[in-house]
């Protein structure tokens, strides 16, 4: 059973190793070699890339012994790029050594080696077919062309084997069964057929060969975040065979008790469920290959546990009725004593629970026995016990470990199978059961904030797999601020990261551009959701609009020569794709002016105004269709006292408060030199600055009145309709308070009106410091934090406690959790 638990951690391991994959249909399954060793699926490359560069898991395994050979070999893929699926599959060439496959279907601009300083292109020719031979650097790739599909391989022998195979090669009933029913909404799956014992599985100091596999086939969907890993599957083995979820087949899983009764420092847990002892042990038998009589005296057990504790190994038969299995116990102990009020027998039998729970059991002396509940626990020393017993009764069980907590939460509550362990756990088996230089690098690495978990959920004829790595949770103390994750993206932002809105959660998501113009949807546990490639740099801020007034959210943007409506996935809105020759666009402006969803999207473009209608048309009525003078900044719209005003700054100085209709209806005769800051309605008047600092405010009527800060010309300021917010060098001015601040380079201050409560951010980019007040002018505790951007402030996951995200480093996002009391 020892291999049996530590296959999560291996499936990790191998996993590592593909660190360069891509997305499949059924149709590139047929055009492998035969006999592939490991089969990666990948339905998306970006997302799948950034997962695993994000995660910081990953990172640490990359080495890994045994696996530097694969992953020097799969860097040859860090030039491809696709959008199509594609299947990448290792073999087994000779003792540890493995060449790759890659098939994706044919797109355009696939492999990128511009920024290769040493390259080579070669074209080969065999069996009339032409290959072409990548000599990157070191490293050496070989792409082939056929049927509309792309092929790479590490190894010219391998594509020469596919040139010769005319036909498609036979798949595995079973393997084909649970690849055509893979979701195409992770980013990658990973398929590995367990009864092969490829030498890449081979960690351990010893291979049983007598010994049954997990299953036949395994098949595991890969997610992960900064802080996450997570693999779940099916793992499939036919009725026939003597796998080791067969040991399952017919009973229904449980919740494992385990963890009530394993103190609360245990390094691990491995819990077994069944609802019904005779059928398990009739699948015993056969899985053991013996004829043997099931033992009554078991009858009322439904879970087996081991708790792994101080590098000690005790066991738990938790049963639903006490009275058979008590009196055996009682009538064959050879000695008692009382600890804390239980019992602790002293045994004859050591093999007690070894002979009869094998395999689930190895290993092991049944020396002392105690009770607790309905669970009979044993171990090999009385010290064991004793630990378990006081923890037990002071409450302190593992159940209340953040460890558990962490790793149950994603998980089902009833398992057939369970494994939990921190990162002790972890290096005890791994020193224990594997290869020296395999426990040597993992040694190297600290896990002690990770927890681990795996699960098996028997059904029909079939197992549900999952598979945890995560960061362990903390009890967050009230008033702290804490890094929730940071994302990297492939190359330097080029807006500030924003919040929008999942209709379909109503939490929040974060939204971002790179200087690439990637576009990525980020999901609010640091996962990318989807990205989608621009033909331009977005104008911010991106807006969010219900074009079919039906609940679902879009986004709608300028770039610099395009209007744009994307909708949930990322896909463009027809006919919401508006090209404007000569480029230089503002920001989009949209306007509701009576909460009905009647948007008018404004686009604005030197001295020429565009308003256009739900249907992506032209509104008629609307006459301001160009300005005396170019347009400054984006359009705004406010409505006071049922009225709308439309308020455009233009280039020549010139204030334009229009109507509806595009007509004036407040002429400001007073020119303005603006300051680089929007108009704002505060206490009901249209408030601005000039370059001088004096603060400019025009009334419904048309009155103006002008009052002197003094600020210098780069000062910000932000407004409500009740807050007046400056930032003038390193002075905040909040409702006239005053707060100096360190000196820096600050951006513009920014207002939060969130749960009835103001916010006011201001972030020092020269010092990359974050700072956040309330409407009093008073800091919010444990602020500032590392940051160098505008922020966005929301309560993300809707849990009471906000979130902030600001670009991190010039290529990352960052997002904090306020844990407010």
């Amino acid at each position: 059973m020892r291999q049996k638990l530590l296959f999560c951690l291996l499936t990790l391991f191998i996993l590592v190793s593909c660190t360069y994959e891509v997305k499949t249909k059924a149709t590139l399954l047929d055009q492998l070699p035969p006999n592939p060793s490991i089969i990666l699926k990948i339905n998306n490359l970006t997302n799948f890339k950034s997962e695993l560069k994000n995660n910081a898991f990953l990172e640490k395994l990359k080495g890994l012994a045994n696996l530097k050979d694969i992953l020097d070999k799969l860097k040859g893929m860090e030039s491809l790029s696709s959008e199509s699926t594609c299947l990448l599959a290792l073999y087994e060439i000779g003792k540890d050594t493995y060449d790759y496959i890659l098939i994706t279907n044919t797109s355009s601009e696939l492999f990128h080696i511009e920024d290769v300083a040493n390259k080579k292109v070669e074209t080969l020719s065999y069996q009339g077919s032409q290959m072409t031979k990548y000599s990157l650097d070191d490293l050496e790739v070989y792409s082939l062309s056929r049927d509309k599909q792309m092929v790479f391989s590490s190894s010219n022998l391998l594509v020469e084997n596919m040139i010769r195979t005319k036909e498609a090669n036979p798949i595995d009933p079973t393997l084909r069964k649970i690849y055509e029913a893979v979701p195409t909404n992770k980013s990658a799956t990973l398929f590995l057929n367990l009864t092969t014992s490829p030498s890449i599985l081979s960690f351990a100091k010893s291979v049983d060969e007598k010994a049954s596999p997990l299953a036949e086939w395994v098949s595991l969907d890969f997610t992960a975040n900064s802080d996450q890993v997570n693999l779940t599957g099916i793992a499939m083995a036919p009725d026939s065979t003597k796998n080791f979820i067969n040991l399952f087949r017919g009973t229904n899983p449980l919740t494992n008790k385990t963890p009530q009764f394993a103190p609360l420092n245990a390094q691990a847990i491995v819990s077994f469920t069944f609802d019904d002892y005779q059928i398990f042990a009739k699948n015993q038998n056969t899985y053991l290959d013996r004829t043997k009589p099931v033992d009554t005296l078991f009858n009322t057990i439904e879970e087996i546990g081991v708790i792994y504790l101080n590098n000690q190994k005790a066991v738990l038969l938790n049963s639903y009725g006490t009275e058979s299995l008590y009196n055996y116990m009682d009538t064959h102990k050879t000695g008692s004593e009382t600890y804390q009020g239980s019992e602790i027998m002293e045994l004859p039998d050591k093999k007690f629970i070894v002979t009869r729970f094998n395999p689930l059991v190895k290993d092991f002396e049944s020396n002392y026995c105690t009770i607790l509940e309905n669970s009979f626990i044993y171990s090999q020393d009385k010290e064991t016990l004793q630990i378990i017993i006081s923890n037990y009764k002071s409450t302190s069980s593992f159940i209340n470990s953040p460890i558990y907590m962490t790793a149950k939460r994603p998980l089902a509550n009833e398992s057939s199978v369970l494994f939990i362990s921190d990162g002790s756990g972890i290096q005890y088996f791994a020193e224990k059961d594997l290869e020296p230089e395999v426990f040597r690098s993992i040694q190297k690495n600290d896990l002690d904030e990770q927890a681990f978990a795996s699960q098996l959920v028997a059904d029909n004829d079939f197992a549900h797999f999952n598979i945890l790595v995560s960061k362990i949770g903390k009890a967050q103390e009230n008033n702290s601020v804490s890094p929730l994750f940071t994302m990297e993206l492939d190359t330097d932002l080029a807006i500030d990261p924003q919040f929008v809105t999942n209709h379909r959660t109503k939490e929040q998501e974060i939204v971002v551009q790179d200087q690439n113009n990637m576009l990525y949807l980020i999901s609010s546990d640091g996962k990318i959701l989807w990205t989608k490639q621009l033909e331009g740099r977005i104008q911010p801020p991106i807006q969010q609009v219900d074009i079919y007034k039906n609940g679902r959210l879009q986004l709608a943007f300028c770039t610099n020569d395009q209007f744009l409506i994307v909708d949930r996935n990322g896909d463009d809105v027809s006919p919401f794709k508006i090209d404007f020759d000569g480029g230089n666009l503002n920001p989009l402006a949209v306007f509701d002016y009576e909460g009905k969803k009647d948007y008018r999207f404004v686009i604005t473009q030197g001295r020429k105004v565009f308003m256009y209608n739900n249907q992506a048309k032209i509104v008629s009525g609307f006459k301001f269709t160009e300005a005396p003078s170019n347009i400054v900044g984006t359009p705004q719209h406010f409505r006071v006292s049922n009225k709308d005003y439309l308020v455009f700054k233009l280039e020549d100085n010139t204030l334009k408060i229009l109507h509806r209709t595009g007509s004036d209806r407040i002429k400001v005769t007073e020119k303005i030199d603006f300051s680089n800051n929007d108009v704002f309605l505060y206490k009901n008047k249209f408030s601005l600055t000039n370059k001088t600092g004096v603060l400019h405010q025009i009334d419904t009527n048309g009155k103006l009145t002008a009052t002197n800060f003094n600020m210098n010309k780069d000062h910000g300021m932000f407004a409500t309709s009740n807050t007046l917010v400056f930032m003038d060098d390193n002075v905040l001015t909040i409702k006239g308070r005053k707060v100096e601040l360190d000196l820096g380079v600050y951006t513009k201050p920014k207002i939060f009106y969130i749960n009835d409560k103001i916010y006011v951010s201001v972030t020092d980019i020269q010092n990359q410091q974050i700072y956040l007040y309330d409407s009093q002018a008073k800091p919010i505790p444990n602020f500032p934090v590392f940051g160098s951007s505008l922020i966005d402030l929301t309560d993300m996951d809707n849990d009471k406690n906000l979130e902030l995200v600001a670009k991190d480093q010039d290529n990352s996002i960052i997002v904090y959790k306020l844990n407010q009391p």
